[in-house]
């Protein structure tokens, strides 16, 4: 039976996100959700979901203090090429660092930096929070009946700008270009949360639970 884990840091409550994958699961046939810390469910794991609230250094140091987390993470995902989902924080770690209080070091498995968000119409606030339509820029099997103008839920102050911008996979606009999901080879993430995402998010998450790359 296939498994899907969802790594469990203490970075965020996972329960809401716990029940939108496990019924996608069932509803996909997809197998097994688990939720853990442990390196070797990681490394026995078909598909890894990392979550991530707060702010990036602190959930980079979070998940360092794991003694072999990530290097079980690292290994399946780099060298195994286990199909990976990063969610807020979670896809702004796959940056090369993020320069949110201190410039902090990400996993460089996706090149590029996690900046501000700068709307160009001072009267719109920081965070950028709520509903915002998606503007689809590279199709994706994860993204597979998700279009342009579909909604997702947001709550950040900042954001993944890619160096390659085949990676970044959509946007939204707020007052200027704000990256939604990001991707490259089977390492996929998003900066809203999909388990918070009506239809959309359960589409996604779908997609990935069933997701043969």
């Amino acid at each position: 039976m296939s498994l899907t884990v969802l790594i469990d840091y203490d970075s965020g409550n996972l329960h809401s996100a716990e029940k939108a994958f496990q019924r996608m699961a069932q509803e996909t046939g997809a197998g097994e959700v688990l939720v853990t810390s442990r390196p070797e469910d990681v490394a026995r794991a078909d598909r890894i979901v990392l979550p991530g609230d707060g702010a990036f250094p602190a959930c980079r140091r979070a998940l360092g203090a794991y003694g072999g987390l990530f290097e079980a993470i690292d290994e399946a995902v780099t060298r195994r090429a286990r199909p990976f989902f990063g969610i807020c924080i979670g896809m702004q770690m796959l940056a090369s660092r993020g320069l949110e209080y201190e410039p902090t070091p990400g996993f460089d498995w996706i090149g590029g930096e996690v900046v501000r968000i700068a709307p160009a119409d001072p009267a719109l606030k920081v965070p950028h929070m709520g509903w915002n339509d998606l503007v689809i820029d590279h199709r994706h099997p994860v993204l597979e009946g998700v279009t342009t103008g579909d909604h997702a839920y947001f709550v950040h102050s900042y954001h993944f700008r890619a160096a390659d911008p085949a990676h970044r996979l959509a946007h939204v606009d707020y007052a200027g270009e704000v990256t939604a999901i990001v991707g490259r080879d089977t390492i996929f993430g998003t900066q809203f949360h999909p388990e918070k995402s009506s239809a959309t998010g359960l589409r996604i998450i779908a997609n990935f639970l069933t997701w043969r790359p």
